[in-house]
């Protein structure tokens, strides 16, 4: 393959450490900092310049920063105001000030996060020396792009970092230039091969990040005009055939995915007609780009049809977790054992696989093997761990009670500092910052803490805290904590009227806003029940709600009305079943019916859970069901069944005796 640096532009420039960042020249800076202050509002107080002083800060603006961190000399919070006032001219400030800053803020969570804003103006910088020594004091450590700067600093060492690299580059879309440049060296210095540098572009066209696709493509040296055309014209690449080259048969197999997606009858034509002119390897590579998309449209042979083709292609981790779903709705518990055991380690052994090992092996006759898989996640407290201590035969019951946190043990929460910095912050409204100060607390507190932590969060009404908090203790388990119940007299009530499982109701809210009053998503849901405007206008409507306007959304007696009227409507539209009805409150009651519809015999609740197609929704009624179970084991004080809450889920009008 021939490969040129200079094609690039970017690599020697990071090891030469020239590689800045663009800085606008002072005229330009100075203008729009006297438009944004002639502009900027009147502040009622020190906390409204606060606000201000931020988003100037997050909008880059350091002279308006400036001013107005003047003017908090004596602020409840002095290091965010340093913080807020030094991040916009990271790039102009002395080695000497950062570390000054991180001096007086050692083993805080603010001077962790200015810690992580400086690594990563190091890495551009391309400053491996003090790179080196800053990233093992980052604590929080999970920045991407951080990451993929210390395997640059190791390559440019000598170092092989090949099979680390792999490990980690799995979602191109947050690449960023350190990830992209990190993958140049690796091609230049040959740590990664021809085909490691399509693995990504295929990865990349497959997850649709196509600017990552086409950015990844250039360092394979093909064509970009040909490589355009399969990501964006992917029918004319079909049309042309493969062509000759191992570029252009890769370009084609790109195609044949971007086909698939909408029209999968022409990928397949095209596939069998080029057939002859690709490689075994290539073959299997096209149709598991084929399977993949056929899967995720639920196509009932897609199986027998395309993922019996794909052979021992390597496949991306999207692609192995599809091949074993299909299986799994096909039934073919043969299948769903080899194809788990082809996956990567790191997936093998999630929950979610060691569960369906174990259900296939027992249907291959090796009951004990299962037995000790399901005994290894029967403990824990989520979806598949509650599945697998059924099929070892338990219910679902609560923990017996804890020792309850004392005032002695509360005592120290109260006081502590980044406690109270996070109580500041959410009562500003400023979750991002309260959440990272109480999380950055709990890294250092025993099971015992994190409880009286919990109860100081509840005290203070901050349940999606408490929730949270409690969720990390893996021995002394308080589900009063990690399963709130406010407002249950009035939500009593509306359940009850409306003849509606509470638990499910409440697994529901848990899930969808964790108990924030004003939750409000990025595409406009609010309150606790996460409504849509025009969901809740429909509602409103349907059940003669003469009083309902916009601003009634979040009013908390209003929210619960509406979300439980709602969800007792797609409820009885879906026959009665939890995990449709589940899917179609997050997803649109359109979707669920869809994806029955593609059933051609009655599956488990926990097959069609797993099989959804959008990983948002698969989640959320993974989690909202498992929620729903635990909340009627203590609202009921017996053993509950996930299983038997999950139910079946078959074509609408099935019954055994319509099968041929």
């Amino acid at each position: 393959m021939i490969f040129s640096l200079k094609r690039i532009g970017v690599i020697s420039l990071i090891a030469a450490g020239q590689l800045l960042p663009f800085v606008l020249p002072q005229a330009q800076a100075a203008k729009k900092a006297e438009k944004a202050e002639k502009s900027a509002p009147a502040f009622v107080n020190d906390d409204d310049i606060f606000q201000a002083l931020r988003e100037a800060a997050l909008r880059g603006d350091a002279v308006n920063a400036a001013k107005l961190a003047d003017r908090l000399p004596h602020y409840a919070i002095p290091s965010y105001v340093d913080y807020y006032r030094l991040k916009p001219r990271l790039g102009n400030a002395t080695a000497g000030e950062v570390r000054d800053f991180l001096k007086r803020n050692e083993a805080t969570a603010i001077g962790d996060r200015l810690r992580n804003d400086w690594l990563l103006e190091l890495g551009r910088r391309g400053d491996w020396t003090a790179y080196d020594e800053q990233y093992p004091l980052f604590v929080v450590g999970d920045d991407l792009q951080l990451k993929c700067y210390s395997l640059i600093s190791r390559t440019l060492k000598g170092r092989s970092v090949s099979d680390e690299a792999r490990d980690l580059l799995s979602s191109p879309k947050d690449y960023g230039t350190a990830c992209h440049t990190l993958i140049a060296m690796l091609v230049q210095n040959g740590q990664f091969t021809h085909a490691d540098i399509w693995a990504q572009v295929r990865l990349a066209a497959e997850t649709n990040a196509l600017p990552a696709a086409r950015r990844l493509g250039a360092l394979t040296g093909a064509d970009d005009k040909l490589l355009l055309r399969g990501i964006e014209k992917p029918t004319l690449t079909l049309t042309s055939g493969p062509g000759k080259s191992r570029d252009e048969h890769e370009i084609f197999i790109i195609a044949l995915g971007r086909v698939a997606r909408t029209t999968p009858d022409v990928a397949v034509h095209a596939l069998h007609e080029a057939s002859s002119r690709l490689t075994p390897v290539e073959r299997s590579l096209g149709w598991a780009q084929i399977a993949l998309q056929m899967s995720l449209k639920l196509a009932p042979d897609t199986l027998r049809e395309y993922w019996s083709k794909t052979n021992d292609a390597p496949l991306s981790n999207e692609a192995y977790q599809w091949k074993v779903r299909m299986a799994l709705r096909t039934g073919d518990w043969k299948q769903v054992r080899t194809a788990i055991d082809a996956m990567p380690p790191s997936l093998r052994n999630h929950s979610t696989w060691v569960y369906w090992m174990a259900r296939a092996l027992r249907e291959e006759g090796q009951p004990e093997e299962a037995q000790k898989l399901f005994r290894s996640i029967a403990d824990q407290i989520h979806f598949y761990g509650q599945l697998a201590q059924e099929e070892l035969g338990q219910k679902i019951s609560i923990p017996l009670g804890i020792q309850p946190v004392t005032a002695a043990e509360l005592a120290p929460i109260a006081a502590n500092p980044g406690f109270r910095r996070a109580m500041r912050f959410f009562d500003m409204n400023l979750r991002f910052e309260g959440v990272r100060e109480w999380n950055w607390e709990l890294r250092r507190m025993n099971e015992r803490e994190h409880l009286a932590a919990a109860e100081f969060a509840r005290q203070n009404n901050l349940l999606d805290r408490m929730v949270n908090t409690s969720d990390r203790t893996k021995s002394e388990l308080d589900f009063t904590q990690r399963f709130p119940t406010p407002f249950r007299d009035f939500m009593y009530r509306t359940t009850n009227a409306l003849g509606l499982d509470m638990a499910w109701v409440y697994g529901l809210i848990r899930q969808e806003s964790r108990f924030i009053m004003n939750a409000r998503s990025q595409v406009g849901a609010s309150g606790l029940m996460q409504l849509m405007p025009g969901t809740a206008n429909f509602v409103a409507r349907k059940i003669g709600m003469t009083d309902f306007s916009a601003k009634k959304v979040n009013d908390t007696d209003t929210n619960i009305q509406l979300g439980a009227n709602y969800l007792n409507m797609v409820l009885k539209d879906l026959d009665g079943s939890q995990a449709m009805a589940t899917a179609a409150y997050n997803a649109g009651p359109g979707r669920p019916r869809a994806w029955r519809a593609t059933l051609t015999h009655s599956v488990e609740g926990a097959i069609f859970a797993e099989t959804i197609p959008f990983s948002e929704t698969r989640g959320y009624v993974k989690n909202v069901l498992s929620n729903a179970t635990y909340y009627a084991a203590l609202f009921e004080g017996k053993p509950q069944s996930l299983k038997a809450r999950l139910g079946s889920v078959a074509p609408k009008g099935y019954t055994e005796s319509s099968l041929p």
